[in-house]
Protein backbone atom coordinates (compact mmCIF):
# COMPACT_ATOMS: atom_id res chain seq x y z
CA UNK A 1 0.00 0.00 0.00
CA UNK A 2 1.21 3.46 -0.75
CA UNK A 3 0.69 6.57 1.28
CA UNK A 4 -1.75 7.86 -1.30
CA UNK A 5 -4.22 5.08 -0.51
CA UNK A 6 -6.74 6.39 1.95
CA UNK A 7 -9.15 4.33 3.91
CA UNK A 8 -12.55 5.85 3.61
CA UNK A 9 -14.96 5.05 6.36
CA UNK A 10 -18.59 5.50 5.68
CA UNK A 11 -20.37 6.87 8.71
CA UNK A 12 -24.11 6.72 8.90
CA UNK A 13 -25.53 10.29 8.58
CA UNK A 14 -27.44 9.83 11.83
CA UNK A 15 -24.26 8.70 13.59
CA UNK A 16 -22.37 11.67 12.11
CA UNK A 17 -25.02 14.05 13.44
CA UNK A 18 -24.73 12.50 16.92
CA UNK A 19 -20.96 12.94 16.81
CA UNK A 20 -21.24 16.57 15.66
CA UNK A 21 -23.78 17.30 18.40
CA UNK A 22 -21.50 15.73 21.02
CA UNK A 23 -18.55 17.79 19.75
CA UNK A 24 -20.65 20.95 19.95
CA UNK A 25 -21.66 20.18 23.56
CA UNK A 26 -18.04 19.45 24.50
CA UNK A 27 -16.99 22.81 23.03
CA UNK A 28 -19.76 24.61 24.96
CA UNK A 29 -18.73 23.01 28.26
CA UNK A 30 -15.06 23.67 27.57
CA UNK A 31 -15.77 27.37 26.95
CA UNK A 32 -17.83 27.57 30.14
CA UNK A 33 -15.00 26.01 32.13
CA UNK A 34 -12.51 28.46 30.60
CA UNK A 35 -14.90 31.32 31.43
CA UNK A 36 -15.04 30.13 35.05
CA UNK A 37 -11.23 29.90 35.33
CA UNK A 38 -10.81 33.39 33.85
CA UNK A 39 -13.52 34.65 36.25
CA UNK A 40 -11.61 33.27 39.25
CA UNK A 41 -8.30 34.71 38.07
CA UNK A 42 -9.90 38.06 37.25
CA UNK A 43 -11.63 38.22 40.62
CA UNK A 44 -8.37 37.59 42.43
CA UNK A 45 -6.69 40.24 40.27
CA UNK A 46 -9.43 42.78 41.12
CA UNK A 47 -9.02 42.09 44.84
CA UNK A 48 -5.23 42.41 44.65
CA UNK A 49 -5.50 45.64 42.59
CA UNK A 50 -7.79 47.24 45.15
CA UNK A 51 -6.55 45.92 48.51
CA UNK A 52 -2.83 45.46 47.89
CA UNK A 53 -1.98 47.99 45.17
CA UNK A 54 -4.59 50.51 46.41
CA UNK A 55 -5.97 50.99 42.87
CA UNK A 56 -9.30 52.82 43.06
CA UNK A 57 -9.53 52.55 46.83
CA UNK A 58 -11.38 55.88 47.00
CA UNK A 59 -14.03 54.69 44.52
CA UNK A 60 -16.70 53.09 46.70
CA UNK A 61 -20.18 53.12 45.12
CA UNK A 62 -22.86 52.54 47.79
CA UNK A 63 -20.08 52.24 50.45
CA UNK A 64 -18.79 49.03 48.85
CA UNK A 65 -15.42 48.52 47.19
CA UNK A 66 -15.53 48.73 43.39
CA UNK A 67 -14.10 45.25 42.90
CA UNK A 68 -17.14 43.72 44.63
CA UNK A 69 -19.43 45.30 42.01
CA UNK A 70 -17.11 44.24 39.19
CA UNK A 71 -17.01 40.65 40.46
CA UNK A 72 -20.80 40.59 40.92
CA UNK A 73 -21.37 41.89 37.38
CA UNK A 74 -18.94 39.33 35.97
CA UNK A 75 -20.57 36.57 38.05
CA UNK A 76 -23.93 37.57 36.56
CA UNK A 77 -22.55 37.02 33.03
CA UNK A 78 -20.98 33.72 34.11
CA UNK A 79 -24.37 32.66 35.51
CA UNK A 80 -26.07 33.53 32.20
CA UNK A 81 -23.43 31.48 30.38
CA UNK A 82 -24.02 28.53 32.76
CA UNK A 83 -27.80 28.72 32.27
CA UNK A 84 -27.36 28.85 28.52
CA UNK A 85 -25.13 25.78 28.43
CA UNK A 86 -26.90 23.52 30.92
CA UNK A 87 -30.52 24.64 31.10
CA UNK A 88 -31.48 26.34 27.85
CA UNK A 89 -29.62 23.81 25.74
CA UNK A 90 -31.42 20.90 27.40
CA UNK A 91 -34.79 22.46 26.55
CA UNK A 92 -33.79 23.84 23.19
CA UNK A 93 -31.17 21.37 22.07
CA UNK A 94 -30.96 19.24 18.96
CA UNK A 95 -34.14 17.29 19.76
CA UNK A 96 -36.09 20.51 20.23
CA UNK A 97 -34.76 21.85 16.90
CA UNK A 98 -35.79 18.68 15.09
CA UNK A 99 -39.31 18.77 16.59
CA UNK A 100 -39.69 22.42 15.64
CA UNK A 101 -38.49 21.67 12.12
CA UNK A 102 -40.99 18.82 11.78
CA UNK A 103 -43.81 21.05 13.06
CA UNK A 104 -42.94 23.84 10.65
CA UNK A 105 -42.63 21.50 7.67
CA UNK A 106 -45.97 19.90 8.53
CA UNK A 107 -47.58 23.33 8.88
CA UNK A 108 -46.18 24.42 5.50
CA UNK A 109 -47.39 21.23 3.82
CA UNK A 110 -50.87 21.80 5.26
CA UNK A 111 -50.89 25.37 3.91
CA UNK A 112 -49.76 24.15 0.50
CA UNK A 113 -52.55 21.55 0.45
CA UNK A 114 -55.12 24.18 1.46
CA UNK A 115 -53.90 26.55 -1.25
CA UNK A 116 -53.97 23.74 -3.80
CA UNK A 117 -57.58 22.93 -2.89
CA UNK A 118 -58.50 26.63 -3.05
CA UNK A 119 -56.90 27.00 -6.48
CA UNK A 120 -58.62 23.85 -7.75
CA UNK A 121 -61.96 25.12 -6.42
CA UNK A 122 -61.65 28.66 -7.77
CA UNK A 123 -60.00 27.75 -11.05
CA UNK A 124 -61.01 24.24 -12.00
CA UNK A 125 -59.34 22.63 -14.96
CA UNK A 126 -61.65 22.14 -17.92
CA UNK A 127 -62.91 18.61 -18.27
CA UNK A 128 -61.34 17.06 -21.31
CA UNK A 129 -63.92 15.95 -23.81
CA UNK A 130 -63.43 12.51 -25.21
CA UNK A 131 -61.92 12.77 -28.65
CA UNK A 132 -62.64 10.39 -31.45
CA UNK A 133 -59.72 8.28 -32.41
CA UNK A 134 -58.61 8.57 -35.95
CA UNK A 135 -57.75 5.22 -37.30
CA UNK A 136 -54.48 4.93 -39.08
CA UNK A 137 -55.10 3.31 -42.39
CA UNK A 138 -51.82 2.89 -44.16
CA UNK A 139 -53.62 1.52 -47.18
CA UNK A 140 -55.64 4.68 -47.54
CA UNK A 141 -55.10 6.44 -50.76
CA UNK A 142 -56.82 9.44 -52.08
CA UNK A 143 -56.43 9.79 -55.77
CA UNK A 144 -57.40 13.47 -55.61
CA UNK A 145 -54.80 14.43 -53.03
CA UNK A 146 -51.73 16.03 -54.64
CA UNK A 147 -49.12 14.92 -52.07
CA UNK A 148 -50.16 11.29 -51.94
CA UNK A 149 -50.13 10.91 -55.68
CA UNK A 150 -46.76 12.53 -56.21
Amino acid sequence: MSSTDKKTSKIDPEQRQLIENAQKRIKQKKRLTAHFVVFLAGSILFIILNLVLKFGENFRPLNTDWFVWAILAWFFFLLIHFINVFIVNSFMGKDWEEKQLEKLVEKQQLKIEQLQLKVEKEHPLPNPTPTKRIQDDSNFSNPDHPIINS
